[in-house]
């Protein structure tokens, strides 16, 4: 008698009699990419289910395109001699003679160092309050509590510049508290609001007071997102309070940490114009003067258009360069930076 193989399982023989009607192989991936693309909605689709979003982003998308991309179109002043009654159009070419001028002086160099130093030490020393700060608010168990501390180191943000600048001289001004308190102490009294070289440290202490509170919220939204269990599975696996921080709250910051930082250095040659204008004198302008001032003094009190519009736009120009390179390198540490690649 001859053997007979057992049968097989229904299962299986459902799966050989598909095959067997069926025997095309599977999509490979370009064919399934190009059947994505041929699924893909049009634009106009797009427009039409995003149309409610797209009207939301509207006011926004108008105020830059009114207050920051039309303004650009001022930046041909650099390249003429302008004249204010003559406007734009019949005003004399003169190339780039305006940026030859703005290289020459040796005022602008020294407010380019200025701008530079003081931006590197509120890089430095500013950039990292608020990140400290929105992790000792997150550390707080009382929700009550938290909400107390935020509200008040937020409402230095909304004091002018006028006032704070009032505050830091009736406190380390010549006249007092502190040179005060040193006096009846038997030191020397110390004015650090005229001190030179203690300028760009006296604006980060500034900067930090008035705007470390209000930079926490961005911080605290991406702690907020982190996943508690996380810090359940690491603690179980017997991480400490640092190990969690460095393997479960700083990678999932990083990103936001990475954006700031971009965005941070775009703006690196903005020092704050109101904040040290107020104090400019009381230094003078070989340590007070930064390019904000420069354009200001240039192009209001000078009547240097030209000038000045090269130097805003050579300020513009290197700003862009510092973003989309610091962009660029946080692509390749795997992070999307302020946008994307096209090829990610």
């Amino acid at each position: 008698m001859a053997d007979t193989a057992p049968p097989l399982p229904q299962e299986k023989r459902s799966k050989r009699r598909q095959q067997a009607e069926d025997p095309s192989p599977p999509p490979t991936p370009r064919a399934a990419q190009a059947a994505h693309v041929r699924n893909r909605l049009t634009l106009r689709q797009r427009l039409k289910r995003d149309r409610v979003m797209l009207l939301l982003t509207l006011p926004g998308l108008l105020y830059f395109v009114v207050f920051h991309y039309v303004p650009l179109l001022g930046y041909v002043v650099a390249f003429q001699d302008y004249q204010p009654y003559l406007g734009y159009m019949h005003s004399v070419w003169v190339g780039f003679a305006n940026f030859t001028a703005a290289f020459g002086e040796a005022a602008f160099w020294s407010a380019t160092f200025n701008t530079l130093e003081i931006a590197l030490v509120q890089l430095v020393f500013f950039f990292p309050v608020p990140i400290a700060l929105a992790l000792l608010l997150n550390s707080i168990v009382s929700d009550r509590l938290r909400r107390f501390v935020q509200s008040v180191v937020y409402l230095p943000h909304f004091i002018g510049w006028v006032i704070i600048v009032s505050i830091f001289q009736q406190i380390l001004g010549g006249a007092g508290v502190v040179p005060d308190l040193l006096g009846q102490m038997g030191l020397p009294r110390y004015d650090m609001m005229s001190d030179p070289d203690a300028f760009p440290w006296l604006l980060t202490l500034q900067v930090a007071w008035k705007d470390a509170g209000w930079g926490t919220i961005i911080v605290l939204a991406a702690l907020l997102n982190i996943d508690k269990q996380q810090y359940e599975a690491a603690a179980i696996d017997g991480a400490g309070p640092r190990r969690r921080f460095w393997h479960v709250t700083l990678p999932g910051i990083a990103p936001v940490l990475i954006l700031l930082l971009i965005l941070n250095l775009g703006q690196i040659l903005s020092v704050g114009f109101e904040q040290i204008l107020l104090q400019r004198d009381a230094v003078g302008p070989d340590a007070g003067e930064v390019l904000d001032t420069y354009v200001y003094y240039h192009g209001i009190k000078d009547n240097d258009w030209g000038v000045s519009a090269a130097v805003g736009l050579v300020k513009a120009a290197i700003g862009a360069v510092l973003v989309l390179g610091a962009n660029k390198f946080a692509h390749r540490l795997g992070h999307e930076g302020v946008y994307r690649g096209a090829d990610r």
